[in-house]
């Protein structure tokens, strides 16, 4: 039987994990099932903590998908964080009010690189950043202590600052075959069934006898 989804911590003995769907609902935040936070410093509901200049008025989202595992200390940096890059100076003066507010920026005179989104069975390691706009793919590994600059492609481990490509988990023909499997859309009773054969050691001929069960 599949843990309670539903739940915002499924396991009750280890209440530093939780499922982040479950949480209070979010304007502009979207979190598929099954996806977790881990923080053993704070209480893992303060995970809004980490999304960082989303405001309401710029509209942007972030849109996690499902299976995801998010450690402690990930931040997420939303489009709100921009400041106005074409002048001679980028400082907010504008924020300060005593007649500066004069030259506050309009909306289309600010950076804007669009939604946030994690694909599905996405890990991502202690204190990773996110930067705005960014695509992270299905499959992906982020490594502890990465800054994200720029889009990932599935099933591709990367780490740094900014974060590079280190390796692909898997080859080109395994990773077309897990983006059509889709394993994390699969209901309770085919991922209960299949639960040892997406865990053990990769097999292609295991993967393709799974697509033929879809």
């Amino acid at each position: 039987m599949a843990p309670d989804k539903t739940k915002l911590f499924p396991n009750e003995n280890i209440r530093t994990v939780c499922y982040i769907q479950n949480l209070p609902p979010r304007p502009n935040v979207d979190i598929g099932d099954y996806t977790y936070y881990s923080d053993n410093s704070n209480p893992p509901e303060h995970f809004y903590d980490r999304i960082l200049h989303h405001y309401d008025f710029l509209g942007d989202r972030l849109v996690i998908g499902k299976f995801c595992a998010i450690a402690e200390g990930v931040t997420f940096i939303m489009n709100g964080a921009n400041h106005r890059m074409e002048g001679m100076t980028t400082y907010p003066f504008n924020i300060f009010g005593g007649g500066w507010e004069k030259v506050t920026p309009t909306l289309d005179q600010l950076p804007f690189k669009g939604n946030t989104v994690l694909g599905n069975d996405v890990w991502l390691g202690q204190n990773v950043t996110i930067m705005p706009g960014i695509t992270v793919g299905d499959g992906v590994i982020v490594a502890s202590n990465s800054t994200v600059t720029r889009n990932i492609e599935p099933y591709v481990i990367v780490g740094g600052n900014p974060a590079k490509p280190i390796k692909k988990r898997f080859d080109d023909e395994t990773i077309e075959l897990l983006l059509e499997l889709k394993w994390w859309d699969q209901d309770e009773e085919w991922l209960d069934t299949h639960l040892e054969q997406l865990v053990s050691t990769y097999d292609l001929q295991i993967l393709k006898g799974l697509l033929n069960k879809k």
